[in-house]
C-alpha cells in the first residue's frame, strides 16, 4: 500500500481537496486502485449538523454516512465508492479511544494523546486504506490522505504526530506529503510573496514531516527565482515546486496542470510505482452555458414592494432560461418564490427538476415544516424523524425505488437525505390530475419521484441524485433536465438510450450514452432557484 499524504498551510480552504481529487484521479488512469480517506480535525463525530455556509453542502454516502463534501469530489471524479470510516473527524477518535477505555482494553494504563490516540489515527487509516471502494472488490493500492485544516492548528497536532510516526510505521518509500501552500501578490507591489511558504514549510518539518511536493496556490503563474527561492528554504528540489494557478476553476484544469508538470514521474520515484502511464487527455473542449442563479426570495411579491428592481431582474433572469432546477432546502425563507418559479416552468412548459424541498414544493399546498398545525399538510414529517434532536435523524443512504409504471422518463433511484415526504393520502387526488407519482418507496408509502402528463420535463425527486452523479456518469434526472433545456430528449429516448448511466444501452444501430451526447452538447441558460 502507497500512502499519499495532502497537507494545507497559512491559510484554510487552500484547495487540498482539489489537490487529493487530482492526484488520485491520475493515479486512477495510469491503471493503479486508488482510494480517499478525508481527516477533519474538528470535534464533530459527523458533518450532518454542520452549516452550509461553512463547510459547503453535506454529502451523504450509500451507507448512509453524512460527510464533508471533500468525499463527494474523491466519489466523483475517482468513480469510487466510499463509506462513512473514509471521514476520519477527532470526534470519532476519541470515542472509539474513551470506548475502548470504558471497557478496560488498557489494562488500566493511563490513556494519552500520545501514544493512544495517535495509534488510534494509524490503526483507522492503515485499516480503512485497505477497504475495496471498486465493484470488482479488489483491496486498493494507494490511499490518497487529506488532512483538514492548517499546518499549526492546535486540533491538528494529534494527526501531524500521528503521520509523523507512520511514514516509518508503512517505510519512507511508501509515503509521500504533499504540501498546499499559499503564494501571495499584493497588489501594492504585484511581487510573489514566498515567505508564508517558506514558514509553513519550516513548521511542517519541524513537527517531524518533510514535504516531497510543494503546491503553490498563487494568482500568477510562478515565476523561477520565487521557485528557486522555495526550494532553497523549504530544502525541495526546484522540480519538486510547483505552481497551482487559482485562475483554473475546475478540477479537470488541475489535474491536467499536476499531469503536465511531470508529477506522474516523482509520484514514481517517491513512492516506487512501477512504470505507469496515463490515460488523461483532452479529446474535445465544448463550452456550455453558465448556470443562472436566482435568490427564489426575490421572485416574491414582497421583493416588488421593497426592491422592484431587484424583482424584475430576477424574473428576467428565470424567464430567459431554458431549464429550471429548484434544489433542496430548509425553512420558510423563499418558498413563496420557488413555488412561483415552479408555478411559472409548469405553465410555460419549461423543463423542470425538483430535488428534494423542490420536489414537495411542486405539490404544496401546505407543510408541517412550514405550519405545524395546519389543516392541510400535504407534506409530512417522517415516523422516523426525531424534530428534537439534529443529528443522524434524517432517511439517510442508498434505498431502493419502485417505478409504478413503465412510461416514466426515469428509471433509477439514488442516494437519499431527507426527513419529510408528501402526505400519501392525499397521492390519488393529484394523480387524477395528470400528476404522477411514479416512484415509490418498497412499502409503497413514500411518494420518490412525479411527473406531470402533457410537459416536455417537469419532474420532482424526493432524493438527492447529485450524490451519484458523475462527470461521465451523469445521474438521470439532471441528464434528462440537460437533455431537455438543450431539445435533445425525445430524440435521445426515440434512440433507444436510456436515462440511468448504470443501465446497459440499447444496442440497436444509432444509440449512444451519456458519454457521447455531453461531447457534442450546446446547452442553453439554465435557472437555478
Amino acid at each position: 500500500m502507497k500512502y499519499i499524504l495532502v497537507t494545507g498551510g497559512v491559510i484554510s480552504g487552500i484547495g487540498k481537496g482539489i489537490i487529493a481529487s487530482s492526484v488520485g484521479t491520475i493515479l486512477k488512469s495510469c491503471g493503479l486502485r486508488v482510494t480517499a480517506i478525508k481527516i477533519d480535525p474538528y470535534i464533530n463525530i459527523d458533518a450532518g449538523t454542520f452549516s452550509p455556509y461553512e463547510h459547503g453542502e453535506v454529502f451523504v454516502l450509500d451507507d448512509g454516512g453524512e460527510v464533508d463534501l471533500d468525499l463527494g469530489n474523491y466519489e466523483r471524479f475517482l468513480d469510487i465508492r466510499l463509506t462513512k470510516d473514509n471521514n476520519l473527524t477527532t470526534g470519532k477518535i476519541y470515542q472509539s479511544v474513551i470506548n475502548k477505555e470504558r471497557r478496560g482494553d488498557y489494562l488500566g494504563k493511563t490513556v494519552q494523546v500520545v501514544p493512544h490516540i495517535t495509534d488510534a489515527i494509524q490503526e483507522w487509516v492503515m485499516r480503512q486504506a485497505q477497504v475495496p471502494v471498486d465493484d470488482d472488490g479488489v483491496e486498493p493500492q494507494v490511499c490518497v490522505i487529506e488532512l483538514g485544516g492548517t499546518v499549526g492548528d492546535i486540533e491538528s497536532m494529534p494527526f501531524i504526530e500521528a503521520f509523523r510516526q507512520f511514514q516509518f510505521k508503512v517505510k519512507r518509500e511508501n509515503f509521500c506529503n504533499i504540501h498546499v501552500s499559499l503564494v501571495p501578490q499584493p497588489s501594492a507591489t504585484g511581487e510573489q510573496k514566498t515567505k508564508p511558504t517558506q514558514n509553513s514549510v519550516r513548521e511542517l518539518r519541524g513537527l517531524g514531516l518533510s514535504p516531497d511536493l510543494i503546491m503553490c496556490r498563487c494568482s500568477t503563474p510562478l515565476e523561477n527565482s520565487v521557485k528557486e527561492k522555495i526550494s532553497m528554504f523549504c530544502h525541495v528540489e526546484p522540480e519538486q515546486v510547483s505552481l497551482d494557478h487559482t485562475g483554473l476553476k475546475t478540477t479537470e484544469a488541475v489535474e491536467i496542470t499536476v499531469e503536465h508538470r511531470g508529477h506522474m514521474m516523482r509520484f514514481q520515484c517517491f513512492l516506487s510505482l512501477w512504470s505507469v502511464t496515463s490515460s488523461w487527455c483532452i479529446k474535445k473542449i465544448c463550452k456550455v452555458a453558465k448556470t443562472k442563479y436566482v435568490d427564489s426570495a426575490d421572485l416574491e411579491a414582497s421583493t416588488l414592494q421593497e426592491e422592484p428592481v431587484r424583482y424584475h431582474e430576477a424574473w428576467q433572469k428565470l424567464c430567459s432560461a431554458n431549464g429550471i432546477l429548484v434544489p433542496g432546502g430548509f425553512g420558510v425563507r423563499g418558498t413563496e418564490g420557488k413555488i412561483q418559479a415552479i408555478s411559472w416552468a409548469r405553465k410555460q412548459k419549461k423543463p423542470f427538476l425538483g430535488v428534494c424541498l423542490g420536489m414537495q414544493l411542486a405539490v404544496y399546498a401546505n407543510s408541517t415544516e412550514f405550519d405545524p398545525e395546519t389543516k392541510h399538510p400535504v407534506v409530512i414529517d417522517m415516523p422516523e424523524h426525531n424534530p428534537g434532536q439534529m443529528g443522524g435523524t434524517m432517511r439517510l443512504g442508498k434505498r431502493r425505488t419502485i417505478f409504478k409504471t413503465k412510461n416514466s422518463i426515469l428509471s433509477k433511484c439514488t442516494n437519499i437525505r431527507h426527513h419529510l415526504q408528501v402526505n400519501p393520502e392525499l397521492k390519488q387526488h393529484f394523480e387524477e390530475k395528470g400528476f404522477r407519482f411514479v416512484g415509490q418507496d418498497v412499502e409503497g408509502e413514500r411518494m420518490e419521484v412525479i411527473e406531470l402528463d402533457d410537459h416536455p420535463y417537469f419532474v420532482g425527486v424526493q432524493y438527492h441524485p447529485e450524490f451519484t452523479s458523475r462527470p461521465i456518469k451523469p445521474s438521470p434526472p439532471y441528464f434528462g433536465l440537460l437533455l431537455a433545456a438543450a431539445g435533445r430528449l425525445p430524440g435521445y429516448l426515440q434512440k433507444g438510450c436510456r436515462l440511468s448511466p448504470r443501465e446497459t444501452y440499447s444496442d440497436r444501430s444509432g444509440s449512444s450514452s451519456p458519454d457521447s451526447e455531453i461531447a457534442d452538447f450546446k446547452l442553453p441558460s439554465l435557472a437555478q432557484d
